[in-house]
């Protein structure tokens, strides 16, 4: 493999990691508004089912943003929902208590 296939490889997967961080972090941040505007409280679980919905909703975007779904591996899978749970958990978090 020549210097240029591999710089070609390293862009492509620099863009590709990029593309699933945004995607994760701005569901996370959709998912946190979602939850303050359904749910009643901290203690309702339907902010909780906004955070799974944000996760699921995931795959679908990616798959037309055109990455191969099927070649995800587990540690993708966690980091999409630890960034999608830690973006949620931070905006809804920062939106409960701003009426304080």
């Amino acid at each position: 493999m020549s210097s240029e296939d591999a710089d070609a490889d390293d862009a492509e997967a620099h863009v590709r990691g990029v593309s699933v961080t945004t995607v994760a972090t701005l569901s996370g941040l959709a998912g946190g508004i979602v939850a303050d505007l359904v749910a009643t409280g901290a203690k309702d679980p339907t902010g909780v089912a906004t955070l799974f919905a944000a996760i699921l909703v995931q795959v679908p975007i990616l798959r037309v943003m055109g990455y191969q779904i099927e070649t995800f591996d587990t540690k993708d899978y966690l980091y999409i929902g630890f960034m999608t749970f830690a973006l949620w958990f931070l905006s809804w978090s920062i939106l409960l208590t701003a009426s304080l």
